[in-house]
């Protein structure tokens, strides 16, 4: 299922900064920074790719709830749509 722009947008965008955190996890670890601020910074970007995930998936759902017939044909039925949904979970 194609997903709207503007929520693409905003997915990616997060993904971005995602990417940043983790560059700045590499260099913490490099640099044998303190363990709870990196540890921090782990639980941080864990959150914010869970985030990202979840509106993913939320997005990937609205459209199958408008485009219902195309859903099925996809192979995005309520059984699919939930198992993905278990995963990230």
């Amino acid at each position: 299922m194609d997903i709207p722009g503007d929520t693409r947008e905003d997915i990616i965008k997060r993904l971005r900064r995602i990417e940043g955190q983790v560059r700045g996890l590499q260099k913490m670890v490099n640099e044998g920074r303190d363990c709870d601020d990196t540890l921090t910074q782990f639980a941080a970007a864990d959150r914010a790719l869970s985030r990202a995930g979840f509106k993913f998936l939320s997005a990937t759902m609205e459209q199958c709830r408008l485009h219902p017939d195309e859903a099925t044909r996809s192979g995005y039925t309520p059984e699919n749509l939930e198992k993905m949904f278990l995963r990230l979970g």
